[in-house]
């Protein structure tokens, strides 16, 4: 497994990391004893980068992290949570210096660690960003030493710019994948310039980019991929990357024309990600063992050719763009 540089950080993580939502919850029955399996399987291929956040299965995510890494003992990986969307409603006036630091607690003793590695503001009002007390409140936070870095999880492209003016901000976490490309622009450019570690999330589209969902895929009432369909719970844009079902399953098939023979398309799919310098990990989740060891073969793909890269830019400018390119 491939290291990066985690920003200004200094920190080397793995370049595909686990993402923990589906051992969580919203990704339909996920059993507990196949979360902790693919967490096992990940750590063992050589990930050293692990996201949660305080939301998923209320801490369930968390815990499970705990116990996997009570059980191995020995090197710990960056472990990163998130922070905000515990508040009820999730509006800017509750993101307070008591909020965040009762939030932090918990996670701590989810955790049960003495030190978050990073807490992110886990995708804010947009007016959140605009607020430097805020950002003072993370700060008290790593004086008091209950975190050592801090970033923001993002929606829009807009909200990164923001976010990544503050100087204590060391990450962003954004939507980036074959479906969502705008980040490659202006943002990646700036958080290069800046030393800014980039997380991408949703990588595969919420499965899309595996190929292996179609038309008649029957998703469980509790998958957001049934219930966010069109953002009744949460952002839109977390459901299948915001691109129409429709839409998103007939420019598969056009993407699937240039996956090399041989190669999975998910595996393919985080290869792309890959290709992009700016990025610092990418975070696929994993619902077993196997799906985790597929996601850290990605890795050992080559580089993708720039004939095939074009390609892929050129599906997104005809399909997808028009559908999210200006929205996120």
């Amino acid at each position: 497994m491939k290291t990066r540089i985690f920003g200004h950080t200094g920190v080397a993580v793995s370049e595909i990391g686990f993402g923990a939502w589906q051992i969580g919850g919203s990704w339909g029955s996920v059993d507990e004893a196949d979360g902790r399996a693919a967490l096992h399987a990940a750590l063992d291929a050589g990930m050293t980068f692990v996201d949660t956040a305080d939301v998923y299965g209320d801490g369930r995510s968390e815990r499970i992290i705990a116990e996997v890494l009570r059980e191995r003992g020995g090197d710990r990986p960056f472990v990163a949570t998130k922070a905000g969307r515990r508040l009820a409603p999730h509006v800017d006036a509750g993101y307070t210096a008591a909020n965040l630091e009762a939030f932090v607690d918990r996670s701590l003793a989810n955790l049960d660690v003495e030190r978050l590695d990073l807490v992110q503001l886990h995708c804010p009002p947009t007016e959140t960003l605009y607020r430097p007390e805020v950002f003072d409140a993370l700060d008290g936070l790593k004086r008091a030493g209950k975190i050592r870095d801090y970033g923001v999880s993002v929606e829009k492209v807009e909200e990164a710019l923001k976010a990544i003016e503050y100087p204590g901000v060391v990450s962003i976490q954004i939507i980036y994948n074959m479906f969502r490309q705008r980040p490659a622009g202006l943002f990646f450019r700036e958080a290069e310039r800046r030393g800014i570690a980039v997380i991408t999330r949703v990588p595969l589209a919420s499965g899309l980019l595996t190929g292996k969902i179609g038309r008649s895929t029957v998703f469980a009432d509790d998958d957001h991929r049934k219930f966010n369909r069109h953002g009744e719970a949460f952002d839109v844009g977390e459901t299948f990357a915001g691109v129409p079902f429709d839409v998103g399953l007939a420019a598969v098939e056009e993407i699937r024309r240039v996956v090399p023979e041989g190669v999975a398309m998910a595996a393919f799919a985080l290869r792309w990600i890959l290709m992009e310098t700016a990025v610092s990990v990418v975070i696929p989740g994993a619902r077993n063992a196997d799906q985790a060891r597929a996601n850290a073969a990605a890795a050992d793909l080559p580089p993708i050719p720039p004939a095939t890269m074009e390609a892929i830019r050129e599906i997104y400018r005809t399909m997808i763009a028009p559908h999210v390119h200006q929205r996120w």
